[in-house]
């Protein structure tokens, strides 16, 4: 469990929040989340998972916005994308008090 971190609802589907800000939403009809990363970590992503792996379409991918197709990557990868997604949208407090947060199976 991340910590924080709070189940809610965006435009009709599950979503998850740590400090009021969104980090993941899924789409459960299309077994897709779409993750806040940074560009930085989107473009890394994108580049070691490109069958996952797209950035969303408009300028909400330019900023990192990033869709992950669930049936497409191994439970370590997503883990991994949420861990920075969580860390990308905490407050820096949390962050530096989770610094050695790993998200055990």
């Amino acid at each position: 469990m991340l910590p924080e971190a709070v189940e809610g609802a965006h435009q009709g589907h599950p979503d998850f929040r740590v400090g009021g800000r969104i980090f993941a939403t899924l789409w459960t009809d299309e077994e897709r989340l779409v993750l806040r990363l940074t560009p930085e970590t989107q473009a890394a992503a994108v580049a070691a998972e490109p069958d996952a792996c797209a950035p969303v379409p408009g300028a909400w991918g330019a900023r990192g916005w990033t869709s992950l197709d669930l049936w497409a990557v191994e439970e370590e990868v997503l883990r991994g994308l949420l861990l920075a997604a969580w860390r990308n949208a905490a407050p820096p407090g949390l962050v530096a008090r989770t610094a050695g947060l790993a998200l055990d199976p």
